[in-house]
């Protein structure tokens, strides 16, 4: 089982986006209108909550519309507002001992990866790992903001954005922590989600966002797979969320402990998971030096770089299911 990862810089969405929208537009509206087409919202609808939550946005989301040929349902899809419920499971923390950096590991069925890590510049310099076409998993921007997101494991779900748009905004428009803690604070969510925040500073917080009551700022450093407290028994049990939280906090609590030295745990269990055959594994490392606005895509036996300054287009195969070996992360 393999994943590919390809880098790519296009400032605005243009031909590079197209190819990549035409190839995955047919599995995407699958996966959209798997619940019928009646469940997702229309395109007023989609477009109107989009100008008033999102407002930075609607250049950028008017050019993917015209990619689109502005067709109904992709144009619907591409606002992500209440798009079918999705879990995810990951693992990250804000490390402040020295440069300031974000490191997660990111959990999910391989077959559902968008495969790019983009250097965009829709409203600011932005670099992520993308996510349901435009908007991301995890990133960082050139005011030295990185922000990454993890499933809130609860199975409630309701009226609101998917949370890999909330991450692009929040990059695109946020400078620091505490702006994108009122960002984050003020946009409605589909489902549960975890979301650290960590800038050039230092300053750092977790967010737990919920469809069904208010967001919660905790200046806590590491996140799983719950919030204040396990609400989904089986999910918590199959993921280890408990486990990895508190391995977490073991690993920020050790004065000695170094930045390799924490990347080397998210290379072996229980951060990192192989369970592939259940639709569960770890896709990807990310280390992101918000001071350095350099960023490492980490695997037991590989790992590319970019940043700012310096981005090489490139595209790599990684193997995943196979037992984990030694590698020293640098």
């Amino acid at each position: 089982m393999y994943i590919h990862l390809k880098l790519v810089h296009e400032s605005w969405p243009g031909e590079r986006f197209k190819r990549f929208f035409d190839h995955a537009w047919p599995l995407f509206r699958i996966w959209y209108l798997s619940e019928g087409e009646k469940a997702r919202p229309d395109l007023i609808t989609c477009r109107s909550v989009l100008e008033l939550h999102m407002p930075e946005l609607i250049p950028t989301y008017n050019s993917l519309c015209r990619i689109a040929e502005d067709d109904d349902v992709a144009s619907r899809f591409l606002s992500m507002w209440c798009p079918p419920p999705y879990l995810a499971g990951c693992s990250q923390v804000a490390w402040t001992r020295g440069n300031p950096t974000l490191v997660r590991n990111y959990d999910f069925d391989p077959r559902y990866f968008d495969g790019r890590l983009r250097f965009t510049e829709y409203c600011k310099p932005v670099i992520g790992v993308q996510d349901s076409a435009w908007g991301l998993l995890d990133g960082m921007n050139a005011d030295g903001l990185a922000v990454s997101l993890a499933f809130g494991g609860r199975k409630t779900s309701g009226v609101g954005f998917g949370i890999p748009l909330v991450i692009r905004y929040v990059l695109e428009t946020c400078s620091n922590v505490d702006e994108a803690c009122v960002k984050l604070g003020r946009l409605p969510v589909h489902m549960g989600y975890n979301v650290t925040c960590i800038d050039k500073s230092g300053n750092y917080a977790t967010v737990y966002m919920n469809p069904d009551r208010p967001p919660r700022v905790v200046y806590q450093a590491a996140a799983t797979n719950h919030q204040h407290q396990v609400e989904w028994d089986e999910y918590a049990a199959f993921t280890h969320t408990i486990e990895r939280k508190h391995l977490l906090e073991q690993c920020l609590a050790d004065p000695k402990l170094t930045r390799a030295a924490l990347l080397k745990q998210f290379l072996k269990p229980p951060l990192y998971s192989q369970q592939f055959m259940r639709g569960f594994g770890t896709l990807y490392t990310a280390a992101y030096d918000v001071a350095k606005g350099s960023v490492k895509v980490i695997w037991p036996d590989k790992q590319v770089e970019a940043s700012f300054k310096k981005f090489e287009e490139q595209e790599v195969e990684v193997v995943l299911l196979r037992p984990v070996g030694r590698y020293l992360a640098k």
